[in-house]
């Protein structure tokens, strides 16, 4: 995601969806400048685990994770953002337009469908999914876990971005290393309006799949009032592959015994 510019300005500022606090001097002379949409400091969280060009060519995610005594397959095309959750009593999916939900056997789903058939998509293809368009960055301050601080980067979405704009998360990392460390975030999906009350997962464990370091285990904590607490519960993503082809969109198809979530 790269933009070519003609700079023959004093002092150019560079502004877009993108923006941040960091600001760019290109003095007097006129420059072909080749930059990054990103800010420097979550280019560089990008560049650890692998880098945004690298997983932009990639076109389909695939992972397993384990959860009430069954394995939910996730199947998500990266560049439309259809998906389907295939598990043992039900089927999740997105076709572009709807998420619908079909119910196996005498089964019956107890979540909200349309709310969690990304959610674990959206937490596992962090930090990359942060690179999105129509996303602000700010720099905020430090998380600190035993005597070590984490630098935080704030969040945030456009009007009408996605089913919750308001939704906020902050991504803290490592200084050393710059590899993605906790994300703390807010659930807006059901209130419809900003929350001061953030939720916080710990990035741990990755495995490099296709060059790229992907989360291998999330834990969730127990975090109020910027004291973190004790794992409350954890989630394994096992049988991770990539591809550079797009899948087949009749995956995605809502069955004919399927109900539309509104």
């Amino acid at each position: 995601m790269k933009k070519t510019i003609i700079v023959s300005l004093s002092i150019f500022f560079l502004i877009s969806c993108k923006e941040s606090s960091e600001k760019k001097d290109y003095g007097n002379e006129e420059l072909n400048v080749t930059t990054s949409v990103y800010p420097e400091t979550i280019s560089k969280v990008f560049k650890a685990h692998g880098g945004i060009e690298a997983w932009n060519a990639k076109q389909s995610l695939y992972f397993e994770i384990e959860k009430d005594g069954q394995n939910e397959k996730t199947t998500t095309d990266l560049k439309s953002r259809r998906s389907l959750i295939d598990a043992e009593t039900f089927m999740i999916g997105y076709d572009g337009s709807d998420v619908w939900l079909k119910e196996k056997d005498t089964a019956t789903y107890k979540g909200n469908a349309k709310f969690y058939h990304n959610l674990m998509f959206y937490f596992y293809a962090m930090p990359f999914i942060v690179g999105d368009d129509g996303i602000n960055y700010e720099l905020v301050d430090a998380l600190v876990h035993e005597g070590k601080e984490y630098p935080g980067i704030k969040i945030s979405y456009e009007a009408g971005i996605g089913d919750s704009p308001d939704d906020e998360y902050v991504l803290y990392y490592n200084k050393e290393t710059n590899n993605m460390a906790w994300l703390a975030y807010t659930v807006t999906f059901y209130s419809k309006e900003k929350s001061p009350n953030f939720r916080l997962i710990r990035y741990s464990e990755w495995q490099t799949i296709e060059g790229l370091q992907l989360p291998s285990t999330l834990q969730w904590h127990v975090y109020k009032e910027g004291v973190i607490g004790d794992v409350r519960s954890e989630v394994e993503f096992v049988e991770v592959s990539l591809s550079d082809e797009s899948p087949d969109t009749d995956l995605f198809a809502k069955p004919t015994d399927a109900t539309v979530i509104e």
